[in-house]
């Protein structure tokens, strides 16, 4: 059985690493003796449970977009495709 840590401890550990002040989760593991894995798990719930701001990396590492105008995105794919259609025609 694994080991137990304290609803504090843990608070303590994620916020050091949603600061950034100490590189990544694995020296933020590092700092505190515990296995990186245990981290990521902590990590990885966090962001379930929507408690990581969205500034946090996603998997791929790019930054979460927090509002996304999809009405704009939208009109911008219009007018694309409007100018494909332009250039094939001129073939």
């Amino acid at each position: 059985m694994g080991k137990h840590y304290s609803e504090e401890f843990k608070t303590q550990v994620l916020n050091d690493y949603k600061t950034g002040n100490y590189g990544g989760y694995i020296q933020v593991a590092k700092k505190y003796g515990i296995s990186h894995g245990t981290l990521s798990n902590w990590i990885y719930k966090e962001k379930r449970q929507g408690n990581l701001d969205n500034d946090i990396h996603n998997a791929r590492g790019r930054k979460k977009e927090k509002n996304i105008d999809y009405k704009e995105r939208y009109e911008i794919l219009k007018k694309y495709q409007a100018f494909l259609k332009a250039q094939r025609e001129r073939k």
